[in-house]
């Protein structure tokens, strides 16, 4: 039988309500990736260069601590990891979260909130991160408002 975990990072809590829909939609165990330090409102000012999450973001190789672990990680053949996108791209945490972990043989679905950005070239980027026989199942962009019913039309077309 499989087993799906709904992985999800979320600094104002878009993501959040996001993934708690698509956990409910898949019947999945639920995780939050929270952060050691957590963000603070002047940390995810954007506008502020020496802000931390622009310092983050421009630093490829930043990687923020993660605050606690999936337990039996290898009980999930199917994953889905949410996160905001921040400059195009899944935050840094989310590398972090990918390669503390051997996702070997999981099924990994991403799923994102934006104020307007699409994807881009996140899967692409996020795939360095991770175990190199992992099957990536492709993206999607949506609203934290995403309905039930829409998320579970996504999981059909997904075989999920």
């Amino acid at each position: 039988m499989s087993k799906i975990l709904a992985v999800y990072f979320s600094a104002s809590g878009n993501t959040k309500k996001l993934a708690k829909t698509i956990a409910e939609a898949a019947n999945a165990d639920l995780f939050e990736i929270v952060p050691e330090t957590p963000y603070t409102s002047p940390d995810l000012d954007w506008t502020d260069k020496t802000s931390r999450s622009s310092v983050e973001m421009n630093d490829k190789s930043s990687r923020p601590a993660i605050s606690s672990a999936v337990k039996d990680m290898e009980q999930y053949n199917t994953v889905f990891i949410g996160f905001p996108i921040w400059w195009y791209e899944a935050p840094r945490i989310i590398q972090t979260f990918l390669e503390s972990y051997d996702f070997s043989g999981k099924n990994i679905v991403t799923f994102a909130t934006s104020g307007g950005s699409g994807m881009g070239k996140t899967n692409d980027i996020l795939k360095l991160s991770c175990s190199s026989d992992a099957k990536w199942c492709g993206g999607k962009r949506m609203n934290s408002n995403t309905d039930i019913n829409t998320i579970k039309n996504w999981l059909a077309d997904l075989n999920i």
